[in-house]
């Protein structure tokens, strides 16, 4: 071998080395950013489990808020049925028994209206006659 085929085969086993080298650091390089994301990992988990617990007693305490909320609401739909139909039996009473004596008041009134007129009628049928009988004696 030459000289020259000496020196470019040092030359190729240098880079090669250096090469190898850079590998083996990337390597370790990569092995350790590894490392530190699966630590990273779990230092997120451990920091979010307490959350998602947290994140989980809120929604179960909702959930039985609403569930909770619905029955109210639905007692008071109740109530307010029961007692829209109490006031309406209610309201019907009264009205029937207002109903009654008024009729019978309108009655009364409409007799006694009846029996007024009446006594006018004969009232000025009596003067009528009164003045008929001065007429024809006057007349005679």
């Amino acid at each position: 071998m030459s000289g020259s085929a000496q020196v470019f085969l040092a030359i190729i086993a240098v880079a090669t080395l250096v090469m190898a080298l850079v590998q083996v650091a990337l390597i370790c390089a990569a092995g350790l950013l590894a490392r530190r994301i699966g630590r990273l990992g779990d230092e997120v988990e451990r920091e979010i489990k307490p959350i998602f617990a947290h994140l989980n007693s809120i929604g179960r305490d909702a959930s039985r808020a609403a569930a909770l909320a619905a029955a109210q609401v639905e007692r008071a739909d109740q109530l307010f049925a029961d007692l829209a139909a109490r006031v309406e039996q209610a309201m019907a009473g009264v009205q029937h028994s207002l109903g009654a004596p008024a009729r019978e008041g309108r009655a009364f009134l409409s007799a006694l209206r009846a029996a007024m007129q009446a006594v006018r009628d004969l009232r000025r049928e009596r003067s009528r006659q009164g003045r008929a009988d001065d007429e024809d004696a006057l007349f005679i």
